[in-house]
């Protein structure tokens, strides 16, 4: 039998903890997420971190921008937001617009409010072992295998992908850890074999529904933290009806890695509030 990993469940114990460390400070963090634009998707995505966030306590600062602000007014108001009074985190709404510069705005955000992770400063600190702040996704996914308390100790583990937000940093942090890992990249040879063999897969390719039942070890642990659109809305990288009753578990799309992934998110913010008081 498959065991689904409730993400919303266990993100709302974090997210009560948070909230408690959150009231026993001696201010009221603040946290600023930009957008620039007005796409509705983006919108949602600030809108939701706002409600978040202040359940938690945490003053949201809003920081709207019209599309066409330039590369260089974007960085000088990014640098005011960094020193708004009790501001504990900054955060860039991806993605800009093409007519920005993206490395240069997100560089411009404080690495000591970079609670997303993607300034090259915070970025670099996080891959030479400064675990202080990092990639809210990746924290997630290992956060939910260390919820199945397993011992990883001699588990072949098999992160597919090398992106910025997922598969990269969750390598990481396994290799930080001395497990045994191997990162799938889309040349690498007998990756059919290798996901087969593996324990536990940490999948963050984008590929809607690309792993299915037949191409897993049974009672594999199957985190998806890749999402795709499809016909049928967002979609996870697992095709989740063809894997039940193979995997031992898995984290679904909605409901697994999302939740989490904004636990963490606040988990950052909250580090960065107890570090000033």
């Amino acid at each position: 039998m498959t065991i689904i990993i409730d993400g919303r469940k266990i993100s709302k114990e974090i997210l009560a903890e948070i909230k408690e460390e959150v009231s026993s400070l001696s201010f009221q963090p603040v946290f600023c997420d930009v957008l620039v634009g007005d796409n509705p998707v983006s919108t949602q995505y600030v809108n939701m971190k706002k409600k978040r966030g202040e359940e938690l306590g945490i003053l949201f600062h809003e920081a709207f921008f019209p599309i066409d602000i330039t590369t260089e007014d974007l960085v000088k108001e990014i640098k005011a937001l960094n020193k708004v009074p009790n501001i504990c985190g900054v955060i860039v709404q991806l993605p800009l617009p093409e007519s920005l510069d993206q490395q240069e705005v997100l560089d411009a955000v404080d690495s000591s409010l970079d609670v997303d992770c993607l300034s090259t400063i915070t970025s670099d600190k996080f891959y030479s072992g400064d675990l202080f702040l990092g990639f809210p996704t990746a924290f997630a996914c290992i956060a939910l295998i260390d919820s199945l308390n397993l011992d990883l100790k001699d588990k072949k583990i098999v992160v597919m992908g090398q992106g910025k937000l997922v598969g990269k940093p969750v390598g990481a942090l396994l290799n930080f850890r001395n497990l045994n890992v191997e990162i799938l990249e889309s040349k690498t040879e007998g990756k059919e074999e290798i996901i087969k063999e593996a324990d536990i897969i940490i999948s963050g390719i984008g590929k809607g529904k690309y792993i299915k039942g037949n191409m897993i070890k049974k009672g594999a642990v199957v985190i998806d933290a890749g999402t795709s659109e499809s016909n049928f809305g967002i979609v996870g990288d697992v095709d989740l009806e063809s894997v039940k009753g193979v995997a031992g578990f898995i984290s679904p799309i909605p409901g697994g890695v999302g939740p989490m992934t904004v636990a963490m998110l606040f988990r950052n913010v909250l580090k960065v509030a107890k570090s000033k008081s």
